[in-house]
């Protein structure tokens, strides 16, 4: 693929980062006109969100990355910073701890609020995918028929010239899917926080299935090689997911 876009006035414009500012343009542009609409909250209050959002999902990718192969960072720290990539699992659970201090100090109406940042979770996390995509990184198992595809740029993370699953179009695919599920549940939505809690039960079932076809193994297997680090916080988020979906439907219940 094209880990390099283009040059401008002499800076390189990379694919990843370039997709992963579409997404964040867009996802804030949506959080920014629906907060405000349904629930009052004003731009100021999350264009300084997004910031805060954007720095802890930087800082929780590079920790979860670095625990996932230790020596590597250890031995050369410097790969951290570049261009290793993130894991996107640290960059979310990051972004709830910051999502739990801003409603807080805030006072916002979490579920609704909850409901909105799924919707522009699936809207940057597709968009980065595609980033991965171009620059190969989180890159698939060998496959040498429809629908491998084959890096040949020397600037790719992926292996050059073999066939391989796309996982990051699987991944970004689905992402797309479990959007326009919330989307249509949100027209019907039978609770507040609803659309969190399916995000917390949808996405992680799409990233463990999709973990089988990953060939970056070096990210670290767990229990003789049979399950990853992404798949073990996956069923974990998707408890989690079944918990929060049957005590918020069972609270709005009790309410009425």
């Amino acid at each position: 693929m094209h880990p390099i876009l283009f040059e401008l006035f002499g800076i390189k414009i990379y694919a990843y980062g370039l997709l992963i500012g579409l997404g964040i343009a867009l996802g804030v542009g949506y959080i920014t006109h629906k907060a405000n609409k349904e629930l009052g909250i004003s731009a100021d209050l999350i264009n300084n969100l997004a910031v805060y959002l954007v720095i802890a999902a930087v800082l929780g990718g590079k920790f979860l990355l670095f625990f996932e192969n230790p020596g590597k960072y250890l031995n050369k720290p410097s790969l951290l910073v570049s261009g290793s990539g993130f894991v996107f699992y640290g960059s979310l659970l990051f972004c709830f701890g910051v999502l739990y201090w801003f409603i807080r100090k805030y006072k916002i109406a979490y579920k609704p609020f909850l409901d909105l940042i799924a919707i522009i979770t699936c809207i940057i996390h597709a968009f980065g995918r595609l980033g991965c995509f171009m620059a190969g990184c989180c890159y698939g198992k060998p496959l040498d028929h429809f629908p491998a595809v084959t890096y040949t740029n020397p600037l790719s993370s992926a292996p050059l010239h073999c066939g391989l699953h796309p996982t990051q179009l699987y991944e970004s695919g689905a992402i797309v899917l479990v959007l326009i599920v919330l989307l249509l549940v949100k027209q019907k939505r039978a609770f507040q926080g609803q659309l969190f809690a399916l995000y917390l039960l949808l996405y992680p079932i799409v990233r463990f299935v999709i973990e089988y076809f990953r060939g970056d193994v070096e990210r670290g297997l767990l229990f003789n090689g049979n399950i990853s680090h992404s798949q073990l916080i996956s069923m974990a988020i998707f408890g989690v997911g079944i918990y929060t979906y049957i005590r918020w439907r069972n609270e709005h219940k009790a309410s009425n």
